[in-house]
């Protein structure tokens, strides 16, 4: 299975980019002994339509054109259900052992995502009820991306 991160914003030189790239790294490693083949990192651009609705369906286009109807999707909104980790990394073994080709996972921008985003999702998955700035929450998802993978392969980091 082949995982894509798909995000609206890119983000700028500083911690939350030397963040990301510090849990990209480490579990880019461990892909393969998950059992899985890629990890992509998709950057669109922010839309620049004045009304968030707008915003928001001009951002649905492109999350869509990144990952059509056929592709699973985890789209990341505080509204989302909670998982631990151990969830969290179970999901993960579950969607590849089902024979999926595809994993995306979905980061909105400062508007959130639209609604035809969300329901044709797979599941959406929130890191609490806090409203986070998308950058920390992509920081958070590669975090555990990272975790998941260790607790897939036995390493120590995960400590439960």
């Amino acid at each position: 299975m082949r995982l894509q991160v798909i995000a609206v914003g890119r983000l700028k030189a500083g911690p939350e980019r030397d963040l990301c790239r510090r849990y990209e790294e480490r579990f880019r490693p461990l892909l393969r002994a998950c059992g899985l083949r890629d990890l992509k990192v998709v950057e669109l651009a922010e839309s620049a339509a004045r009304r968030p609705e707008d915003r928001q369906a001009d951002e649905a286009r492109a999350i869509l054109a990144q990952a059509p109807a056929s592709t699973a999707r985890i789209v990341l909104d505080e509204r989302g259900a909670s998982l631990s980790s151990a969830e969290f990394a179970a999901l993960l073994q579950r969607t590849r052992d089902e024979g999926t080709h595809l994993l995306s996972f979905v980061v909105g921008g400062p508007d959130g995502l639209a609604p035809e985003v969300r329901s044709g999702a797979m599941m959406v998955l929130g890191f609490g009820r806090l409203t986070l700035p998308h950058q920390i929450v992509r920081a958070l998802l590669f975090e555990q991306l990272y975790r998941a993978g260790t607790i897939l392969t036995g390493h120590p980091y995960h400590r439960s």
